[in-house]
């Protein structure tokens, strides 16, 4: 479809949102622009596995093109059927099983989507260049200001530039996430060794949240399993695309208070990885494992917050998505979705405002006002669920790591 450019949308940040809407409106002939801080596309870790739900379902479909869409559900597969929540020994406290609706959820790896949503936007993502502010002299014209020097004009701004949006304080004045004092050291670990698969039987279809003695401190792992192997599947779909390895792995993240985490430690990746270890020590065997055979360059250190409600818009042509606007903790997988879920209602009200001649600012008005309750429900939801599983209340943990495991036979040897 040929791109129109008497109506322009300039996106700050390249993460799942930001190109998912780049996506959304490309296809509909709008011409949309990427601009992200960092110097390359995958020159950081940005998460490791992400469990779609049927509105980051949705989003992708509506979003991105068929063949496109269609390498996203290639190279995912059906997550785990089940999340096991357990003691330090992975003894059983307690199970959820969801329900049966094959192709209702979809496991995805994190680097594989994000190439997906790169592809076909050759000379739309524009990297090297962080967003700092909004210049908005004309009302009607807003211009995306970077400290690099320089910024362009758009019809639109977007910022999607992450938890630590630059955008944030202009766009949404008072709104900076809050602090909740945890931490993730996130990490992955073959799937395979020798030929096997390292977690056992039991576990194969399993997330599991093992909650340490110790009130506060937590271990979580799954495993991420390609459907197809990326580079054949791009090669068959998206031929010229930058396809990843695709190798199984099993992702993990040690939870831990923020002040159990030395400041030296933050940005070295080894000194990272030895603190998952050490504060892993007293976990099951299966766990020290995982740790241990750690790749080390894989490791991740994330600080957790949560979103605060907009009290008010400040510039009527530009606007916020995802955890630039609605950080979460990482409890019930409801982060990524909910980003996706912004880009593609964001990207269908635009193309409402441009195809009927509705005001952008009311057009971008709707989006905030459906947004902003169903967003912050995840939010509430999520810290909500991080508080009673890894919260200091004696009782509730006494009942998970005490009480709860002694009714059930052990599912995994420490032999």
């Amino acid at each position: 479809m040929s791109v129109s450019t008497d109506f322009s949308v300039a996106i700050a940040g390249a993460g799942l949102s930001g190109l998912c809407l780049a996506q959304y409106l490309t296809r509909a002939g709008i011409d949309a622009h990427v601009y992200e801080r960092d110097p390359g596309p995958f020159v950081r870790r940005q998460g490791y596995r992400i469990i779609l739900n049927r509105y980051g379902l949705e989003a992708l479909r509506e979003s991105l093109p068929r063949p496109l869409y269609r390498l996203a559900l290639s190279t995912g597969d059906e997550p785990g059927g089940h999340l096991r929540f357990t003691d330090s020994r992975l003894r059983d406290a307690f199970t959820i099983t969801f329900k049966d609706e094959p192709h209702a959820t979809r496991q995805v790896d994190r680097l594989t989507l994000r190439s997906i949503l790169q592809s076909g936007l050759d000379g739309r993502i524009h990297y090297g260049r962080t967003a700092v502010a909004v210049d908005s002299g004309d009302p009607a014209r807003p211009r995306l200001r970077f400290a690099e020097g320089g910024s362009v004009p758009a019809a639109v701004v977007v910022g999607a530039d992450g938890v630590g949006s630059a955008l944030r304080t202009q766009l949404m004045p008072e709104a900076d996430p809050a602090n909740t004092g945890m931490v993730g050291i996130y990490g992955r670990s073959p799937l395979w060794r020798h030929g096997e698969n390292v977690l056992p039987d039991a576990l194969r279809s399993s997330g599991v949240l093992a909650i340490a003695d110790r009130p506060g401190r937590a271990f979580f792992f799954t495993s991420m399993r390609f459907g197809e192997r990326p580079q054949e599947a791009f090669a068959r779909l998206a031929p010229g695309s930058y396809a990843p390895t695709g190798d199984d792995y099993v992702m993990w993240a040690l939870l831990l208070p923020q002040e159990e985490v030395p400041v030296d430690v933050r940005g070295h990746l080894l000194a990272q990885w030895k603190l998952a270890a050490q504060r892993s020590r007293d976990f099951h065997p299966l766990v020290r494992r995982l740790v241990d055979t750690a790749e080390v360059d894989a490791t991740v250190l994330n600080h957790f917050a949560t979103g605060q409600r907009p009290r008010r818009w400040a510039v009527p042509r530009a606007t916020m998505m995802g955890d630039a606007v609605h950080a979460m903790p990482p409890f019930g997988a409801h982060g990524g979705n909910t980003a996706l879920r912004d880009a593609a209602l964001l990207g269908r009200r635009l193309v409402e405002a441009r195809t009927s001649g509705t005001p952008v600012e009311k057009a971008i008005a709707s989006y905030q006002n459906e947004m902003v309750p169903y967003a912050f429900r995840a939010v509430d939801t999520a810290a909500r669920l991080m508080r009673r599983l890894t919260g200091g209340a004696a009782a509730p943990h006494w009942v998970l790591t005490r009480l709860l495991p002694r009714l059930h036979p052990v599912t995994v040897p420490e032999a």
